[in-house]
């Protein structure tokens, strides 16, 4: 392969040169971020050493699903009326207060599953207020034109800190205990926080006659910003199918304890080989930007993810001893997912004016991180009732099925193409 093909397939860096505050705001991110996923391994971990149960550790997704339902419906009119800058800095001083109660929670000689269920469950719904306002600023930050490029970037420092602090934080559970890897995540906030500060005052951009709406009515709007979209909708269903029924993470540390054999360090590797494909289909993500049938592109991953993961199921069910290959299928599944992600931010965030995108983004921020919370409670039912096995391949078998279904009884994602008028009038 030539040079200049080699180039054309690496990730475009140019939001980060171009803006200052956008590069803070990665650099915070990649930190916090690395704190945050240290304790998305502990939770599970913790929760299935309370209670050794595969229902208790999926349950965790239905309470965070519900805090995330409420934050995203009233949080979006919220990042479309306030400072988003400053709806940032309060969500990061909460997410470091929810991770010292766990850490005040786990060197306890007792611990509590309340409590990790319910500061679980708070940190989600902070989410589901704090993306929002991340994903909306970013045409402000880079400009329109590089959005999807610094979508992409959004993409890698996301994966870069769900492949190290997964691997980091199996690591520090196994060597040091619970206490010290919700520890490191307080710290880790201190980073996000600098950051944002550091940024000007971000309120929402109106047009020459355009109003605030506010309460029940600016939710009512956001919502209504849907109707008839039929694009916009089906990337919401897409996302869903394969998070729901294709995402086994629930799984990972009794995948990692009772199939593979290979201890709290193993299911580290778990949560974190997912991450490692996406980080590579990130930083090969160049060629995204000269991709024109964006839809058909985003149903081909889906495609690819559910497929992968089926294979993972296979690996554990058939043939445990070769693990490696089980993280294989795993980093295939997250490299199609990351270009899946790439494709539908674009196609939404291009297509929501400014005073809508914190509404907008809160909605698919409910879909994309709610969706693998109903994926843990589903995947934890399946697997009690009949095998950890069999729900991973049975879920990853239902992705390419509910892709199937789309492409018959909803084409519009498969025909639109960027800068299709579609999306805007149907």
């Amino acid at each position: 392969m030539s040079v200049s093909r080699l180039r054309g397939l690496a990730i475009d860096l140019e939001p980060l040169r171009v803006s200052k505050d956008y590069r803070r705001v990665w650099f915070g991110q990649l930190v916090s971020h690395t704190g945050s996923q240290i304790t998305v391994v502990a939770l599970f971990v913790q929760i299935y050493d309370l209670t050794r149960s595969a229902a208790a550790v999926g349950l965790i997704g239905l309470f965070q699903l519900v805090a995330l339902v409420i934050a995203a419906i009233g949080g979006g009119a919220i990042v479309d009326r306030l400072d988003r800058r400053k709806i940032l800095i309060v969500c990061e001083v909460g997410f470091a207060v929810l991770s010292g109660v766990l850490l005040l929670n786990a060197i306890q000689p007792s611990p509590s599953v309340a409590v990790v269920y319910l500061a679980g469950a708070l940190i989600a719904g902070l989410v589901g207020i704090d993306l929002p306002a991340r994903v909306a600023m970013t045409p402000r930050l880079v400009g329109e034109k590089l959005v999807p490029s610094a979508l992409a970037l959004g993409q890698v420092m996301f994966n870069a800190t769900s492949l190290i602090g997964p691997a980091i934080g199996g690591l520090v559970i196994a060597q040091f205990g619970l206490g010290w890897a919700y520890g490191i995540d307080v710290v880790s906030f201190g980073a996000a926080v600098v950051a944002t500060v550091l940024l000007p005052p971000l309120p929402p951009q109106l047009k020459e006659g355009e109003v605030h709406a506010t309460g029940l009515t600016a939710i009512r709007e956001g919502f209504a910003f849907l109707k008839g979209r039929r694009v916009i909708q089906s990337t919401f269903w897409i996302d869903l199918v394969a998070m729901i029924f294709g995402m086994p993470r629930a799984l990972f540390p009794i995948l990692a304890l009772d199939v593979f054999g290979v201890g709290p360090s193993g299911a580290g590797l778990l949560f974190a080989a997912p991450a490692a494909g996406a980080l590579i289909g990130a930083g090969a993500s160049g060629w995204v930007k000269r991709v024109r049938h964006q839809g058909r592109a985003v149903m081909w991953a889906v495609v690819v993810w559910g497929a992968a993961i089926a294979g993972f199921g296979a690996v554990a069910g058939w043939a445990p001893g070769w693990f490696w290959l089980g993280l294989v299928f795993l980093a295939v599944a997250g490299a199609a997912d990351v270009i899946s992600a790439v494709f539908r931010g674009t196609i939404l965030v291009l297509a929501v004016p400014d005073r809508l995108r914190g509404r907008l983004t809160a909605i698919n921020t409910l879909v994309v991180t709610g969706g693998p919370r109903v994926g843990d409670w589903e995947a934890g039912v399946v697997a009690q009732f009949v095998s950890p096995v069999f729900s991973v391949v049975s879920g990853g078998l239902a992705c390419v099925l509910g892709v199937a279904i789309m492409a018959v009884f909803a084409p519009a994602l498969a025909r639109y193409h960027a800068g299709d008028d579609e999306l805007a009038s149907t």
